[in-house]
């Protein structure tokens, strides 16, 4: 997730940092190049191109813009559900971490700890890699090592070990009930998390609007070219800039748990889990919170 200070007039037109512009340099220097070699084509050619009307090219682009603005908002839909589970998963933590303050020191680590476990191995599972690795390096080895669903494996021995608790009489049935209540909020926030991760955009949807937004670019010099001249590369630039950026946006927002600049924040989420269960259990020895690298916040 970008980090930054509120720009000003010179961040705001020369910041490269956070910006989309380096994931589309190649379309806007292959765009630039084919309105050069459409305003020389009118120079050799002007009666052909004062015939090219630009009323097509309004209307489509109109179109266009109003599709994409659908796209956008679908994709930040998803980011911004991912936020909310996530604002969900850490709540859950913390109600958790209150719940079990009154048990046995042993039995609030197991609980904790296996937290830290849950948040990490979650993390990893959404970005594809080490879950496992993620939940031994906090829990040590267990039923996750073979499990299908490491995390989800990781919440019902934590599940398992609360109904020992209340079978040996060291939790009352309504404290047993409140502990499970959180377990069962976050296997509720892992289910969401990957259903968001699991279901992208329907591809037809993307690719439809992938082609055009190209076709719609690629012709746009054509039809100013004739009246417009060398000018003609400021509008397109501008409006594949526009499009293209866009574009680029909503692909990096339709998966919210990737490690795109726009992507959500898991490895700090996690760290303030880690240091929210550690600080519970009377720990001082606290990992540092993760800070912005380049403005952008893993």
């Amino acid at each position: 997730m970008i980090v930054r200070p509120k720009p000003g007039l010179w961040d705001v037109a020369f910041a490269i940092r956070g910006s989309i512009l380096p994931r589309i340099v190649g379309r806007l220097v292959t765009i630039a190049a084919v309105s050069c070699l459409a305003v020389m084509a009118a120079g050799q050619r002007p009666d052909l191109f004062s015939r090219i009307g630009t009323t097509p090219f309004t209307l489509i682009g109109i179109a266009l813009s109003i599709f994409m603005s659908f796209r956008n908002n679908a994709c930040y839909d998803r980011w911004w559900e991912g936020r909310k589970l996530w604002g969900s998963l850490v709540i859950a933590g913390r109600s958790l971490a209150r719940r079990v303050v009154t048990l046995e020191h042993a039995d609030q680590r197991r609980f904790l700890i296996g937290m830290c476990g849950f948040t990490a191995g979650l993390a990893a599972r959404l970005r594809g890699s080490g879950e496992t690795e993620e939940i031994a390096r906090r829990c040590g080895s267990g039923p996750w090592d073979d499990a299908v669903n490491p995390s989800d494996s990781l919440l019902r021995e934590l599940g398992r070990h609360g109904l020992e608790l209340a079978r040996d009489g060291r939790v009352g049935a309504i404290h047993h009930s409140l502990i499970e209540e959180q377990l069962h909020l976050l296997a509720q926030v892992q289910a969401g998390c990957e259903r968001i991760a699991l279901t992208p955009v329907p591809f037809s949807y993307s690719l439809l609007l992938h082609r055009t937004a190209y076709i719609f670019c690629l012709a746009l010099p054509f039809a100013l070219a004739g009246s417009l001249g060398w000018w003609t590369l400021l509008p397109v630039l501008l409006v594949s800039y526009t499009f293209f950026g866009l574009d680029a946006l909503g692909d990096q927002l339709e998966d919210p748990f990737g490690l795109e600049p726009n992507d959500l924040p898991l490895d700090a989420m996690v760290r303030t889990v880690e240091r929210e269960m550690l600080s519970a259990l009377g720990m001082t020895d606290l990992p540092d919170p993760v800070s912005p690298a380049n403005y952008v916040l893993r």
